[in-house]
């Protein structure tokens, strides 16, 4: 546990489903995952970045199945993952039954460009078949003609509307075990019409800013609306969509769910911007540390200071603390409290060592 004071959001409870083992909604810890970009067809690739995510933290992958071989291809690589997939299909119904029957975990469907109600049930038919759950994906980039025609243009309110639609289909035909996503790249539609939809069902609901940019821009986005829907209780899994490196995703999904304390995993620096009073190096420390520490993914608060105008105040409320002395000989603290000093050219590997050995200790308890 952090030192650190927190303020506990009251998350709304929604309905339990499964992801393979993987339980969303209720109370269950909010869930982060990604999706690869490699064609699914490379089976050896996608397995390789599908453990690459599953590594990093991800709970759950999203693989796309465009054509039967892809579909099909499912088969062999979740033989060779430990994490729960789910099959992102568009407009071709038999590629989502193939996806169930080779084992996917959840299949990722607009019901709005599959087809007719009979092609859905079909769908459906075969999920509950094989054990399947489902994620219904309204995007306001792909709503069907008849919403846009009423709405003119894409809002909160056409969204939520479509997205109510397809939760009718699915609960005439008694099929329950479904989320749904309302993705918009702007952020403000999105919060809007997450906010509304949660405010009509309790079903579980998958945030996202979809198609929010590049690493630096995309991560403000997300971190923006993902962040106001999460502090209002609102959501139980969420993906930050980025133009950049999947795994980028899910490091940037935990340090939502951290800064919001919603969820904690690994080490979570508190570092200064620097400036001249710097007693050591504090961008490259912490750019080196952060690389360092990937590894441990037992919950732990360091804060790397590099003065004592806030340091100690940084360091009383952290398991292990930094703060810059003059010199070269820095303060750590243990828990809060004073504990011995380390010189500047020593500050990585002795930081790492003391991080190692905190991450064994906590384990035990």
């Amino acid at each position: 546990m952090s030192l650190r004071p927190f303020r506990d959001i009251k998350r709304k409870k929604t309905k339990v489903i499964s992801v393979g083992k993987v339980k969303i909604g209720g109370y269950f810890p909010i869930a982060v995952q990604s999706m690869t970009n490699t064609l699914t067809t490379d089976v050896k690739a996608t397995i390789n970045q599908i453990n690459e995510l599953h590594d990093a933290g991800a709970d759950f992958v999203r693989v796309s199945c465009p054509d039967k071989e892809s579909s099909l291809s499912l088969k062999e690589i979740i033989k060779n993952v430990k994490v729960p997939i789910v099959a992102d299909v568009h407009f071709h119904y038999k590629r989502a039954i193939e996806a169930a029957e080779s084992g996917a975990h959840c299949l990722r469907i607009n019901p709005g460009n599959i087809g007719s109600k009979e092609r859905v049930y079909e769908i459906l038919k075969s999920a509950k078949d094989n054990n399947c759950s489902v994620r219904i994906g309204v995007n306001a980039g792909s709503l069907e003609k008849t919403i846009l025609e009423k709405y003119k243009e894409p809002c909160p309110e056409a969204m939520v509307e479509s997205a109510l639609e397809k939760i009718k289909i699915f609960e005439d035909k008694n099929f329950f075990n479904f989320k749904i996503s309302v993705k918009s790249s702007d952020v403000f539609l999105s919060v809007k019409a997450y906010r509304s939809l949660s405010e009509q069902c309790d079903y579980p609901l998958h945030l996202g800013i979809t198609e929010a940019g590049s690493l630096i821009p995309g991560s403000v986005k997300s971190s923006i609306g993902l962040g106001k829907l999460l502090m209002e209780g609102i959501g139980d899994t969420i993906r930050v969509s980025l133009s950049a490196n999947p795994v980028e995703e899910i490091k940037v999904g935990f340090e939502i769910l951290k800064s919001l304390n919603l969820r904690h995993r690994g080490v979570n620096i508190i570092s200064c911007p620097s400036c001249a009073r710097q007693a050591f190096p504090v961008i490259e420390t912490v750019k080196n540390l952060e690389k360092k520490l990937e590894h441990i993914k037992t919950p732990m608060t360091l804060s790397i200071i590099g003065c004592v105008v806030n340091g100690p105040g940084e360091a009383a409320q952290t398991q292990i603390g930094l703060t810059g002395g003059g010199k070269g000989n820095n303060m750590v603290y243990i828990s809060g409290v004073p504990h011995h000093k380390v010189a500047s050219k020593n500050i990585i590997s002795h930081i790492v060592k003391l991080a190692e050995e905190k991450s064994i200790e906590l384990k035990r308890k």
